[in-house]
């Protein structure tokens, strides 16, 4: 059991949004809606365009520049994007982003330098936003030319013009290589990885994020990538990125530093020991969600294996923040901050730590959310928290295992680690704990004591049941839920009252009677009702049962008083019961001869009313069995009131465990609380029996 192997992202939200930043900037014009046979030929014209106008001619370069910023614009609607490609867009906009070979004006002035190349670089970036167009992009040799794009800045200018296509070359590598390993790879191979790095450094934030970006991507389960990211000593730069007062900036770096840590023991020691630990922390307050999501998610990375990194996460003061973060309207916030705290709770130091700061309400507070991974790692970081010994009576207090035992979740493996939290708790309720608990039941305010009681009703040993629930007075605590008010509370005590008994006793068929003052001797199936050495005969409904003294008096107290005793009956050779029909007395007679017998449910209630009358213990109790086994909604009033009819104490039980069972079902029933008001009184009075049992509790 574990938390969900969180997995870094390739910045696919940025993908996504190049036409959103497109659309911030609001000098660039809006592109016309065009459709159909008018949108196809207006690609037609800006491709041949293109491949006309390849010069450094003012007017080709204007023209250029002119069909690569349409071809852009028409790219941003990605409904479109297809029919650009279709087009023949992709060979003439990887063929501008190389500069034209040769310049022809006398001045040495580059009409639009720049501007050409940008454009195409952009256009190309929007275009690879569909996965399909991806390889056909870089087959046309797009890589190398770009990765040449972000190598500009070398020459010495540091123009708007320069950072602008550095810029949209590192978003076409970004989303070129989303998501396909192949060209992650030949972006390496093509060098593109250095420069990319050495921009990190660069002056220019957009050129910073976009760089950032691409790296981001690039170390998404790449190896080889991330290997030499960090031989190319990014980490420096993205640490001090880290603490960028741009949120878009330590926004992306520590996106980078997230998969180049994700499954990567090496290079995460390698990105503690550059100092990222500290800044990280610290953007877990930070005014940009993503940025804390990211944070959140990279400090649970850190804290995956390493014990003692678990410890200085929390020594630096990642708790409150985190603990802040599980009660954000955001989804993602609540979902990493609980990752992180369900890593750093498996460390014990910490356990009592997070509760303590608060973290318990909040992470039981997710266990109602309908989202799986949420819930997940809510159930995790509990799981965590259960192993500390302080932390138990908080649980308790706050209603903690009402939350793990009602729960409805999502997953089968929150299913199963709520069972091992719960499974977790039980194992401490001892020693201190235990006594520390009974000392709230005692004393504590009445809510406070209920929920003590009630959990105690669930976790405790059987061994300590007398004590609790007897000497602590936790069993009246139970009873008084039943007599609450409050639906919620009636069904608490039924429930907990439930669990108490099943742990004392289990309802048995074969439930010895209590022994006879006489050995029991049977004579067998051949004796029955057979007139071999046969020496009272009884007449049952006009027929004669032919049956042997010794045999009854061994079976009951009633029978030896009949031969034993002044009665008429002692030297009777006939004896005629009445009130009993034939079948009955004969499976009575079956029952004493052989000390079992089959007992059907029609005839269940008239045997039991024989075998009370007779006093047949043994049979009582089989009759019972069968009795209870038939017991619903429907009849079990009249069954309760059969129990007390006949002494049938085990039937009584049964009623009564029925009742506390089914009581939610009950409630909506005519007459319900007249008979647990009824019952209240043996309700208690067989938890008394149950409990005070020698044999069974200390």
């Amino acid at each position: 059991m574990g938390s969900k192997e969180w997995q870094g992202k390739e910045n696919s939200s940025d993908r996504k949004g190049q036409k959103r930043k497109l659309e911030q900037q609001s000098e660039e014009r809006e592109s016309a809606i065009v459709t159909g046979e008018a949108l196809q030929r207006e690609v037609t014209t800006q491709v041949d365009i293109l491949k006309a106008n390849y010069s450094w001619t003012e007017a080709d370069r204007a023209a250029a520049k002119r069909a690569t910023h349409l071809l852009a614009e028409l790219a941003k609607n990605e409904e479109v994007v297809s029919v650009i490609v279709e087009g023949g867009a992709v060979p003439m906009l990887v063929k501008h982003l190389s500069a034209p070979p040769s310049m022809v004006e006398d001045d040495g002035v580059k009409p639009y330098e720049h501007e050409v190349e940008k454009a195409s670089a952009f256009a190309l970036g929007l275009l690879a936003v569909k996965p399909e167009h991806q390889q056909l992009i870089v087959d046309a040799g797009a890589l190398p030319l770009l990765v040449d794009l972000l190598k500009r800045h070398t020459s010495g200018l540091n123009s708007r013009a320069v950072n602008g296509v550095i810029r949209r070359a590192a978003d076409a590598i970004t989303n070129l290589a989303h998501e396909n390993s192949s060209i992650k790879t030949r972006v390496r191979t093509e060098g593109g990885i250095p420069p990319l790095v050495e921009l990190l450094g660069f002056n220019d934030a957009k050129v910073q994020r976009a760089v950032a970006g691409a790296l981001r991507t690039l170390a998404f389960k790449n190896d080889e990538n991330k290997k030499q990211i960090v031989e190319c000593n990014a980490l420096p730069a993205l640490i001090l990125m880290l603490k960028s007062e741009d949120a878009a900036i330590h926004y992306e770096a520590v996106g980078v530093l997230g998969n180049l840590v994700h499954s990567s023991p090496n290079i995460k020691k390698d990105v503690l020991l550059a100092g990222a630990l500290q800044p990280v922390i610290g953007l877990l307050s930070s005014c940009c969600s993503e940025s804390q999501r990211e944070a959140a998610l990279l400090l649970g990375q850190f804290a995956a294996t390493d014990s003692d990194c678990k410890v200085h996460i929390v020594q630096r003061g990642a708790v409150p923040p985190l603990i802040e973060m599980l009660q954000s309207p955001d989804l993602q916030l609540r979902e990493m901050s609980a990752f992180a705290l369900g890593r750093l709770a498996q460390e014990s130091h910490n356990q009592a730590g997070i509760s303590h700061s608060g973290g318990l309400v909040p992470l039981l507070k997710l266990l109602d959310a309908k989202n799986g991974s949420l819930q997940h790692n809510a159930a995790f970081a509990l799981y965590g928290l259960a192993d500390n010994e302080d932390n138990v009576a908080d649980f308790i207090k706050v209603g903690g295992l009402q939350k793990l035992q009602e729960g409805e979740f999502i997953v089968q493996a929150t299913k199963d680690c709520v069972a091992k939290t719960l499974k977790r708790l039980e194992e401490k309720i001892h020693g201190r704990v235990l006594t520390y608990l009974m000392y709230l039941m005692r004393v504590g305010e009445k809510a406070v004591q209920r929920q003590v009681a009630l959990a105690l009703a669930h976790l405790c040993s059987p061994d300590d049941q007398r004590s609790i629930f007897i000497d602590n007075n936790g069993l009246e605590l139970l009873l008084g839920l039943l007599k609450s008010t409050s639906a919620k509370q009636q069904h608490d005590g039924a429930v907990g009252l439930c669990k108490l008994a099943s742990k004392a006793m289990t309802l048995s068929p074969i439930d010895a009677a209590p022994p006879s003052p006489i050995s029991q001797v049977y004579l067998g199936e051949q004796y029955v009702n057979s007139p071999t050495l046969s020496d009272v005969t009884f007449l049952v409904q006009g027929k004669r049962f032919f049956a042997h003294r010794i045999c009854l008096l061994a079976s009951s107290d009633a029978f030896r008083a009949m031969f034993d005793g002044g009665y008429r009956e002692k030297d009777a050779r006939d004896i005629e019961i009445p009130n009993i029909k034939w079948d009955i007395f004969e499976l009575m007679m079956r029952f004493i001869y052989t000390g079992s017998v089959d007992i059907k449910p029609d005839i269940a209630q008239d045997l039991l009313r024989a075998a009370d009358q007779y006093l047949l213990e043994g049979l009582k109790r089989l009759c019972e069995y069968t009795i209870a086994q038939d017991v619903s909604l429907e009849n079990v009033s009249s069954m309760y009131e059969l129990s007390e009819a006949f002494h049938a104490v085990s039937l009584r039980q049964a009623c009564i465990l029925f009742i506390l069972e089914q009581y939610d079902k009950l409630t909506a029933r005519p007459g319900h609380s007249s008979l647990l008001q009824h019952i209240l009184p043996e309700i208690r009075n067989y938890f008394l029996r149950l409990l005070t049992k020698p044999n069974a509790l200390n």
